[in-house]
């Protein structure tokens, strides 16, 4: 990863991912006749995603008003409490069951000019976990992060962008308690156009932010862009 501001624990103000996946950057090009999986479009939350989805089509304007009486109003079942935050624990594996992944997690660190630093180039399988920031469920906005692809291959984040809102992403800790996420936005962006600060910004709930390369290769470049999941705390338990 380079960034181009150091790492706080306080708002992980790094900007893109550069280097997440670089292995791929020297992948032979049969590796990339197909790229890794990624949303179509940056999808943005907004308040419409609270409202009940209808079904059905809307009468044609030449429809007769109906006469039947309106429905009873409905009784609007309040939305579940977050959990509280988890005391600070070390995550040592992940597991997102929608596609694949059980993989040990490592601790990562910054260089001496701040940059996030990444899992070794020629270890695919492994996620990496910033460990300046918060501790997966824990207050705050944990950083993790893992390759798409290394020269072997796809790697543990390969299916990063397939994931869609709702998907299950649990972490167990040092301490042997689960941290259990629920995905709410699966995004991609364009190294140049990275929003640093609604990635890794502070957030007031326990949070998860999951980060690989991807939005197309170039050879002469690597990957043009970084898938971003984007998760909530909703459950805590023990393994």
């Amino acid at each position: 990863m380079r960034s181009h501001r150091p790492l706080t624990r306080a708002a992980v103000t790094v900007v893109a991912v550069a280097a997440i996946g670089a292995g791929g950057w020297l992948a032979v090009d049969g590796l990339h006749a197909r790229n890794a999986p990624a949303p179509p479009a940056p999808p943005v939350p907004s308040a419409a995603d609270a409202l009940p989805v209808t079904t059905g089509s809307a009468p044609p304007d030449s429809a007769a008003p109906s006469r039947s009486p309106a429905p009873a109003p409905r009784t609007s079942t309040p939305a579940p409490r977050p959990p509280s935050a988890m005391a600070d624990a070390p995550p040592v594996r992940i597991r997102i069951p929608r596609i694949g992944v059980d993989a040990p997690v490592m601790p990562l660190g910054a260089d001496a000019a701040g940059h996030l630093q990444v899992p070794p180039a020629e270890k695919g399988e492994l996620v990496g976990w910033y460990e300046g920031g918060p501790s997966p469920g824990a207050a705050g906005n944990a950083i993790m992060d893992g390759h798409v692809d290394t020269t072997r291959g796809p790697a543990v984040f390969y299916g990063l962008g397939a994931l869609h809102k709702g998907a299950t992403v649990l972490v167990t800790r040092a301490d042997r308690s689960v941290a259990v996420f629920s995905v709410y936005a699966v995004e991609v962006y364009a190294k140049a156009a990275f929003p640093d600060q609604r990635v890794y910004g502070p957030t007031r709930e326990p949070e998860l932010r999951l980060l690989t390369c991807g939005g197309g290769y170039a050879r002469a470049t690597g990957y043009l862009g970084n898938v971003v999941v984007y998760a909530r705390l909703t459950a805590a338990g023990q393994s």
